[in-house]
């Protein structure tokens, strides 16, 4: 199947474009990138112009961007930073959220008439932070070091890694039991290779990285990708979730990567950061907007009503259980601001709508209702979280926490 010649033009001309007018706006508010990359993708689609439709080609991108999504987050985590104290609460926070979630999704589903499996799907989307979108705006913002930012990413990580194997247990049309012991099995294998990354020097590795860096051998992308795609293709001969893949890889790369000097770790850091923010991850936001049904939302008045609801729940069961993570002595503003960004979610919202509706088990009213919270989440909640931040830096918050984060060599 051939790519048509508008999506070949025009969904790389929405990707460029979306910098360039975020870019010009930024003089007046800090509008998020990907809230521009998905309104263009709704303008082209079928949804107003109809200029591109998400053909067989471009939707295998969008799965690619996706993944790069997932193992750039992963690959930015630093488990020394924020293990411990942070790491602890925010597992605490997620599993709290995902009670919370699972009852409220139940209770939705079974109050309009879309069955408790529905409940179960709205429940698991009700609980994810879009790390790696978050991060990038905490990265341009300067957030991404600070204590401040290693409560988010603690609480990001959680919202991200514990959607991703609920969907494995409950979501992937298997006995819960069978579905354990595989996740159990992905587990033990990235648990290894993982241990393996972090052990050693990896001399031998890291001489192949720097002779090839400015080579066209490119040893260190080739290597990076043969990582994700070990590990994605492995959760999905698992029958498990490829984006749990993606995201194990991100901590594998991230381990390789931390004896490596910091000129060649930065260099490559660059280049797998140019290929995904600069080529798939846009891929994929703009084909949530193209595949985003607006004719499901405007033609169903409980759609839209049910907008509102679920970005007000996102808000309750995701981010006020962020505040788990957040020391007693933080000032309002900040803990405002974590709730905010623990609330942002979208890249699991979509994986799990997607899910839903190809299994027929959501209806595409609360899915498109799920997916347009997690929009406006994005656009509004980390635009408001840090200009909460930028009016609070918070010496307690600072003080606390790094009471819990080990000092940086």
């Amino acid at each position: 199947m051939t790519a048509s010649a508008a999506t070949i033009v025009l969904v790389p001309a929405a990707a460029a474009a979306a910098p360039v007018l975020a870019s010009s706006l930024g003089r007046v508010v800090r509008v998020p990138l990907v809230v521009f990359e998905i309104a263009f993708g709704i303008l082209l689609g079928p949804a107003l112009l109809g200029w591109v439709s998400p053909d067989e080609i471009i939707s295998r991108l969008a799965d690619f961007g996706l993944a790069m999504l997932f193992f750039l987050a992963g690959s930015e985590i630093d488990i020394d930073r924020i293990r411990g104290r942070v790491l602890n609460r925010s597992v605490l926070g997620w599993l709290v959220a995902l009670a919370a979630g699972l009852a409220v999704g139940i209770c939705v589903g079974a109050l309009l008439g879309y069955g408790a499996i529905a409940g179960v799907f709205i429940g698991i989307a009700l609980t994810s932070t879009a790390l790696g979108t978050i991060m990038p705006m905490l990265r341009d913002a300067g957030e991404l070091h600070t204590p401040f930012g290693t409560a988010v990413v603690g609480i990001g990580a959680a919202g991200e890694f514990g959607p991703l194997i609920a969907i494995s247990l409950f979501l992937s049309g298997r006995n819960p039991g069978t579905a354990a012991l595989l996740l159990l099995a992905f587990a033990l294998v990235a648990a290894a290779a993982i241990t393996i990354s972090a052990r050693g020097h990896h001399h031998h590795l890291h001489t192949m990285i720097t002779t090839t860096l400015r080579t066209s051998g490119q040893f260190a992308v080739r290597f990076v990708i043969l990582i994700v795609a070990a590990l994605v293709a492995l959760s999905l001969v698992l029958g498990l979730d490829m984006l749990l893949g993606a995201f194990a890889a991100g901590l594998v790369v991230r381990f390789v990567l931390d004896d490596a000097t910091p000129a060649d770790r930065e260099a490559v850091e660059s280049k797998l950061e140019a290929v995904g923010f600069g080529f798939l991850v846009p891929v994929f936001f703009v084909v949530t907007g193209l595949r985003f049904d607006v004719q499901a939302l405007t033609e169903n008045p409980t759609a839209l009503l049910l907008l509102a609801v679920f970005a007000l729940l996102l808000l309750l069961v995701r981010g006020m259980t962020g505040l788990f993570t957040a020391p007693s002595g933080a000032a309002a503003r900040d803990r405002r601001a974590i709730v905010l960004l623990a609330a942002t979610g979208l890249p699991i919202i979509v994986a799990v709508t997607d899910i839903g509706t190809t299994t027929g088990d959501l209806p595409a009213a609360p899915a498109s209702a799920l997916v347009g919270a997690g929009m406006l989440s994005v656009l509004l909640f980390p635009l408001i979280a840090l200009a909460q931040r930028r009016t609070s830096r918070s010496p307690d918050m600072d003080i606390a926490l790094n009471d819990d984060i080990p000092d940086e060599a």
